[in-house]
Parts: C-alpha cells; sequence; structure tokens
C-alpha cells in the first residue's frame, strides 16, 4: 500500500465520521491557538517593557538615592534613630558632569502640580530638569524650543508642556507665549513636546517640564528624584558606575548611599522575567495540547470497537497488521495536523483582537512558539494515535469480521 492510498483512506474514514472528526479537530485547536494566544502575551508584555526602556534613551546609568541593599536590620534601625537616606543635590550632578566618562548628564525631579490657564485647570506630573534632558531622553519638540542651558542653580520661570497639557488648556489658540500656572508660581510656555507615547508608566503627552531649581522652590525640596547619566560609550559603562559610587561617597562624608544601576542590567532583569513568563504560559497552554491528545485517543479506541468489520474486512484482502497501524495512525496525525493550521488560524486571529483592544501590546507569538505548537500538535496525534492502532492491528480477521 502506498503512501498516498494511505493517506487517501485516512482522509476519507475521517470525513465519513464528520461529527467525531470535527469534535477531535476542535480540541487540537483550541490547545494550539491558546499555546500561540498566551505566547503572544508574553512576548507582547516582554516587547512593551523593552521598548519602555529603550525610550529613556542609550548607555544610561541610573542614580538614585538610598542604598538598595539592606544589612543587619540597618534599614529599621535607621528609621527608629529618625535617620533618612542623604538626598541627592543639584551640586552632586554637577560633580558627576566633570567625569571624562561622561557625555551628558540631567537630573530629574518629579511632583504633582495643579497646572491652571485662565478659568481651566488640570493635574499634571512636572518634571524638573535641565537642557541636557532633551539628549539623553531622546525627546523631541513639536514647537517652540526646550528648557535653555545655563546654571542650573538658578530659577527660570519657563516651561515646555505634553500635547495633551496644551490641548486641554489652550485649546486652538497659540500656547507659545502664554503664562502657565502651577502651584503658585507662573510659567511661560516656550514649547510643547512632540506627542512621544509613554516612557515608563509616564505619558510624555501629559507632562509639564520645568528648571530643576524652579521644581526645587515649586516643591521646597532640594533632593532630586534621580540623575540620569550617559557614558560616553558603552565600554566605560563599568568604570562610569565605579567613578559615580567613588565621587558621590566623597561628596556625603565618606558613606555609598546611593544605588547606581544601568539601563541595560534593569532592561535585562525584565527580558529574562517575561521571557521565563512567555515559557511559562506556553506550558500552561501546552496542557492543553495533552488533554487533546487524551481526547483522540479516547475518541479513536471507541471508533475502533465500531469499525471491526471495516478492518476484518482489510486484513480479509491481505492487509498486514503494520498497514492496519499505518492507515490509523495516519487518521490520527491528520487530525493533529489540521487542528494545528486551525488552531493557528484561531492564534493569530485573537493576537490581532488582543492588538486592537490593547495597542501597545504588540502581542505576536514568537515563531519558536508557532513551530513548538505545531510540532507537538503532530507528536500528540502521534503517540496517542499509537494504543488505537495496536488495537485494531491485534484484531483476528474472523473476529473482526463477526462483530
Amino acid at each position: 500500500m502506498r503512501a498516498g492510498d494511505i493517506v487517501s483512506f485516512a482522509a476519507a474514514s475521517l470525513l465519513r465520521a464528520r461529527g467525531r472528526t470535527v469534535l477531535m479537530l476542535l480540541a487540537m485547536s483550541i490547545g494550539v491557538s491558546a499555546v500561540v494566544i498566551l505566547t503572544g502575551l508574553g512576548e507582547g508584555a516582554r516587547r512593551y517593557v523593552t521598548g519602555e526602556f529603550a525610550s529613556l534613551g542609550t548607555n544610561l546609568v541610573i542614580v538614585l538615592p538610598g542604598r538598595s541593599e539592606t544589612t543587619g536590620g540597618g534599614g529599621a534601625a535607621a528609621l527608629m534613630a529618625g535617620e533618612t537616606p542623604r538626598d541627592l543635590t543639584v551640586d552632586d550632578y554637577l560633580a558627576l558632569t566633570h567625569s571624562a566618562l561622561v557625555r551628558r548628564a540631567a537630573p530629574i525631579m518629579v511632583g504633582s502640580a495643579g497646572a491652571a490657564y485662565g478659568r481651566l485647570e488640570r493635574e499634571s506630573t512636572v518634571v524638573g530638569t535641565t537642557n541636557e534632558n532633551i539628549k539623553v531622553r531622546h525627546l523631541e519638540m513639536d514647537r517652540g524650543k526646550f528648557l535653555p542651558p545655563g546654571d542650573p542653580s538658578l530659577a527660570v520661570n519657563v516651561c515646555v508642556i505634553g500635547e495633551k497639557v496644551r490641548q486641554e488648556l489652550f485649546g486652538n489658540k497659540q500656547a507659545l507665549g502664554e503664562w502657565l500656572r502651577l502651584g503658585d508660581r507662573r510659567f511661560r510656555v516656550i514649547g510643547v513636546l512632540a506627542s512621544g507615547g509613554r516612557s515608563i508608566g509616564v505619558d510624555i503627552q501629559e507632562l509639564v517640564i520645568i528648571p530643576v531649581a524652579s521644581a526645587q522652590a515649586l516643591f521646597n525640596s532640594p533632593g532630586l528624584f534621580r540623575i540620569l547619566v550617559e557614558a560616553r560609550d558603552r565600554d566605560v559603562m563599568s568604570r562610569l558606575q565605579d567613578q559615580i559610587r567613588k565621587t558621590v561617597a566623597k561628596r556625603h562624608q565618606g558613606e555609598e548611599d546611593v544605588t547606581v544601576i544601568t539601563q541595560d542590567a534593569v532592561l535585562a532583569t525584565f527580558d529574562n522575567i517575561l521571557r521565563a513568563l512567555t515559557f511559562t504560559v506556553g506550558g500552561i497552554g501546552a496542557i492543553s495540547l495533552g488533554v487533546a491528545g487524551i481526547l483522540i485517543m479516547n475518541v479513536m479506541l471507541v471508533a475502533v470497537s465500531q469499525r471491526t468489520r471495516e478492518i476484518g474486512l482489510l486484513k480479509a484482502v491481505g492487509a498486514s497488521g503494520r498497514q492496519i497501524v499505518l492507515l490509523f495512525l495516519s487518521e490520527a496525525v491528520l487530525l493533529a495536523v489540521f487542528g494545528g493550521l486551525l488552531g493557528l488560524c484561531l492564534g493569530y486571529l485573537g493576537t490581532v483582537a488582543i492588538h486592537g483592544a490593547y495597542p501597545v501590546l504588540d502581542s505576536q507569538a514568537p515563531m519558536w512558539a508557532v513551530i513548538a505548537a505545531l510540532v507537538v500538535s503532530s507528536l500528540t496525534g502521534l503517540v496517542f494515535g499509537i494504543m488505537p492502532a495496536r488495537r485494531a492491528a491485534a484484531m483476528a480477521p474472523v473476529a473482526a469480521l463477526g462483530g
């Protein structure tokens, strides 16, 4: 019996039992589509987080106030003693800019304040920084200009606003040159940021950016939220981290009380976590493939008992046990393959629907997941089809014809 004859016979058998075939195709397709959709969600989350960190800039070292580790209950003891982490200051930022390893740096202060123009007011995220931030963060201007360069200790009453802030407060009116009130202070609008989506959960369009000294006065605090330092190139990142720690420790009476991390280190951590999550949810989806395989085996075992006369006739005309096994295995594999292809289509439609509902998630399943789903579904059909096929091959011709 030729391979074409075996496939043709298996396909004809499946078409004769349409109800049983549809049931098994549905079970297999659900398993494959679950793998595709779940891995697509995991991969979409990974791409989203990667893109968020990439939007911060390149070759970045992030300096945060306070130590990241705790030792011997010191954190609780410090709180009991009334101690708090030492603030990062503008002077710390200026000290870091003197390094030959630094291309540029920007201090960051973050707070919230009511932004008002005329009778209109909205709550906005206010960022205090310097002119260098536009290059460090790769921001773009839609109109006007960014914060002016100069001494960061001087409080200049100018601001740059996001597009959403401009629309809600100024509408069709020209925003440049107008005075915006933040809290109890007034700032002249000198620029509008281009619509740049989101960056680490902050909507660029909802920002109001002011000079760092103005932010210190507005929030009545000298402490910085963090300092962003852009290295001269990637090769000096490790040296720059050590130099930052030493520079700040020298300014803080010998105490190393800051956390210095690289953008790449944070990104790699999240990337590893989200890759593990993708594999995990893919494995959960693959469990449904095992359930579908058990269903195929049970349904085909029932089918063997219902097709005893057909099996007996095949043996009577000379079909060997090996050929009987091939016929039934072919049916199982055809079910698995076509079920897998149907599952891929359903999974693709599912990822498209998710992307439509949540555009920030590029929920496209990775190629390894697609290939793995097809391979596993085919192997599932093969493995779980062996028992029914052997049972059919073991039947005696006379007994089968008599059944």
